[in-house]
């Protein structure tokens, strides 16, 4: 069958695979599967149960889960093939921020997953008129329950009514408004329609090695996101069994259970891995300790293809064999390929993990390009180091004179729900303007190298990119995020969350103890002077005017939940700088 719209992928999974475990969820401690045949009666019975419900096209319906479960995925079938759109939203966000999506979108029901959900969305039920109703995927006291909808749908009288809205939905037709979590400003809902994201699906298939049909996949990057959900409906059509990890606390445990086969990453998480490891191997000592570090040395000078020669070849298949091996083995045994996107990943990363025999496929885009432009593949000479790949097909990518990233493609979005003069700002002559800065190389490999915006300007008038400055001192065990400030100052300085916990590891290495709290630890003279060591290091790569000459500490962890990163962990740059006014003061009037 020929996939046309997004809710052609489960009867397309059908037709060709049947999976006995298509979707997998832990509940009460033990893996409960749903096949691909009890999935499609499911969706049917939502989508019937809606219509009674009185849903028409075109209607709003959001879906918000912590985590992601089978239950999310039954409601996009059954919301898509009746007309509706799915408009799904991160658990994350505020109170005040899910009343103006509501409003915005004029959402007529809510599907969310548990009561911490349930008590957010309460709060602002009676500030949204078009809200009908709310239903759980738990059983919540005063609640109703989404197996209400599904025991609405049990008859299958009107199911000639679904088939007849399914046929009539058009591969043009808006899918989905996905509301981006930007930086600044309020958040802006990217219209999809089904062609967007089906051909995004599609193009994509060929940059992720897989076997069709006998692979397993953990999920756990939330499926709001184009990034995850794109790849979901991509595992539908390779018949890949999809199990959704418990939460990111419970990864270590549901790699070992599960023992997939590819797992998407973003690159805080591998960050998170390989500082683990690195732990556990200054743990070791003798000639375990010794041989631990000879292997991390070899895999950081990793390269593609074989360019190391053969005796770094050779040396590779031994710390494979003595070290690496129970890198995977940790990883539950079977992992293979790590799918990485959101953000830019350091190229030490890709090296040591590619090395230890996990491929890394790091690819680029955006919600607004529904979201895969490029992606790195090993096969046919794909993959290059320090890039994010070459633009899938079907996909244009050129730079435009200033240095934007322009894309052109059946992905780019239908535009901004209700805000036409913002669609016309960013889309012109069919491109859409990304924002980003980058740079084509002479084979078509896309490398980022910036945001647009987010260049500023000292009072020198030597322009500074805080983004290439900030994924620089990153790749400092030390620093956990960073902010990069100094627009219209002297010079460029930062704020900088230090990694609380490898700090108090390192200290205990180095034989003394850092117990007191995260604002006892910032102000020890050591831990400054061994985070300026690496700034100072770091440094070395910019000219005199880039390099960060004086930096603050915050003893607070910057996370979604103090509205300090944006659910795709970027830093909210407004918000910190007014939250951290008193050091960013601290830092020019020192100078001054």
């Amino acid at each position: 069958m020929k996939i046309t719209r997004l809710f052609d992928f489960p009867y397309y999974q059908m037709e060709k695979f049947n999976l006995e475990k298509a979707f997998n969820t832990k509940s009460n401690g033990v893996w409960v599967a749903t096949s691909t045949r009890e999935f499609l009666i499911k969706g049917n019975a939502i989508s019937r149960g809606l219509l009674r419900l009185g849903i028409k096209p075109n209607d709003k319906i959001a879906v918000i889960s912590t985590v992601n479960r089978t239950e999310w995925n039954i409601m996009d079938l059954g919301i898509l093939q009746i007309g509706a759109q799915n408009v799904p939203l991160y658990p994350t966000i505020s109170s005040d921020e899910y009343e103006y999506i509501f409003n915005h979108a004029e959402i007529t029901h809510c599907f969310l997953s548990d009561k911490g959900l349930f008590d957010k969305v309460t709060i602002i039920k009676d500030k949204v008129p078009t809200l009908k109703e709310i239903y759980s995927f738990d059983e919540i006291e005063d609640c109703l329950n989404w197996k209400e909808v599904l025991a609405l749908g049990k008859d299958e009288s009107n199911q000639p009514e679904v088939e007849k809205i399914k046929e009539g939905v058009k591969p043009e037709d808006l899918a989905t408004i996905i509301y981006t979590s930007g930086t600044t400003g309020t958040p802006k809902g990217v219209m999809l329609s089904h062609n967007n994201m089906v051909s995004n699906t599609l193009a994509s298939l060929s940059r992720v090695p897989v076997v069709y049909g006998k692979y397993k996949v953990l999920s756990f990057l939330p499926v709001c996101h184009s990034f995850e959900r794109i790849l979901q409906y991509l595992y539908m059509y390779s018949g890949g069994e999809i199990y959704f990890a418990e939460s990111i606390e419970k990864i270590k445990d549901n790699l070992n259970e599960v023992h997939p086969h590819i797992m998407s990453v973003v690159p805080r998480l591998l960050e998170k891995i390989y500082d683990g490891i690195i732990a556990k191997g200054t743990e070791l000592t003798g000639i375990k300790k010794v041989l631990f570090f000879w292997a991390v040395g070899l895999g950081l000078q990793w390269k593609p293809y074989g360019e190391n020669g053969w005796w770094y070849e050779f040396k590779l298949k031994i710390a494979r064999k003595l070290i690496f091996s129970k890198w995977k083995a940790a990883l539950g045994g079977e992992l293979n390929t790590l799918v990485s996107g959101s953000a830019a990943l350091q190229p030490r990363l890709t090296k040591v993990f590619c090395a230890a025999g996990l491929s890394i496929m790091e690819g680029y885009g955006l919600t607004e390009t529904s979201p895969v432009a490029t992606v790195n593949m090993f096969k046919g000479n794909l993959f290059r180091i320090g890039t994010v790949g070459k633009a899938i097909a079907d996909v244009e990518i050129k730079i435009a004179e200033d240095g934007e990233i322009l894309i052109k493609g059946p992905n780019v979005m239908l535009g901004y729900y209700k805000e036409p003069e913002k669609t016309a700002e960013v889309i012109k002559n069919g491109y859409f303007h990304t924002g980003d800065k980058g740079e084509l190389d002479a084979d078509g490999f896309l490398k980022i190298t910036g945001r647009k915006k987010e260049i500023f300007k000292t009072s020198g008038g030597k322009y500074i990119s805080p983004v290439l400055l900030e994924n620089t001192m990153k790749q400092s065990r030390f620093i956990e995020q960073i902010m990069v400030v100094g627009d219209g100052e002297k010079m460029p300085a930062a704020i900088i969350q230090p990694a609380f916990d490898f700090i108090r590891e390192w200290a205990k290495r180095h034989d003394f103890v850092l117990s007191g709290s995260n604002t006892e630890l910032i102000a020890d003279h050591r831990v400054i002077d061994r985070i300026q060591e690496d700034v100072d290091k770091k440094n070395r790569k910019f000219g005199d005017w880039e390099k960060i000459k004086r930096f603050e500490l915050t003893p607070d962890v910057w996370g979604i939940d103090n509205n300090l990163l944006t659910p795709t962990m970027k830093p909210k740059r407004d918000i910190i700088k007014a939250k951290y006014i008193d050091l960013y003061n601290k830092i020019y009037e020192y100078q001054s």
